[in-house]
């Protein structure tokens, strides 16, 4: 087993743009929906994390770490991350709403602090690392 590789500018750069991209989806997703339909935060939250996923994926894949699409594993590897992304976003969005009382939009703020760091070292490390040599 090799040991992963380091950390690129361009790999972080790409991950920040595609980062901001499915974060904005997600963040004005999730405040538009919850204003127009009268949801709850954390339904809310979910509309905006599903709106997000293909931005992330085709992103991270095509430009981040230029790995093919189509490809298993690595999509198992990146559902998981994913959803230990939201969970993490959802478990703030919960505390920040039910407890603190803060408007979604408030809520949104530690969201965009902490999951995305997070998820690009599980993505860099583990979901799209490199194939390993047979």
């Amino acid at each position: 087993m090799t040991a992963p590789g380091p950390i690129h500018r361009r790999e972080v750069s790409l991950f920040v743009v595609v980062g901001l991209a499915a974060t904005a989806c997600n963040a004005v997703v999730a405040i538009a929906v919850q204003k127009l339909f009268g949801l709850a935060p954390l339904v809310a939250s979910l509309v905006g994390y599903a709106s997000a996923v293909g931005i992330s994926y085709l992103g991270n894949s095509l430009l981040t770490f230029r790995r093919p699409v189509m490809h298993g594993p690595q999509f198992v590897r990146f559902a998981a991350i994913s959803l230990a992304g939201f969970a993490i976003n959802q478990t703030i969005v919960y505390i920040a709403t039910a407890h603190f009382r803060w408007p979604l939009a408030m809520a949104e703020i530690p969201v965009v602090l902490i999951v995305p760091p997070a998820t690009f070292l599980m993505s860099k490390f583990w979901a799209f690392r490199a194939a390993e040599p047979a």
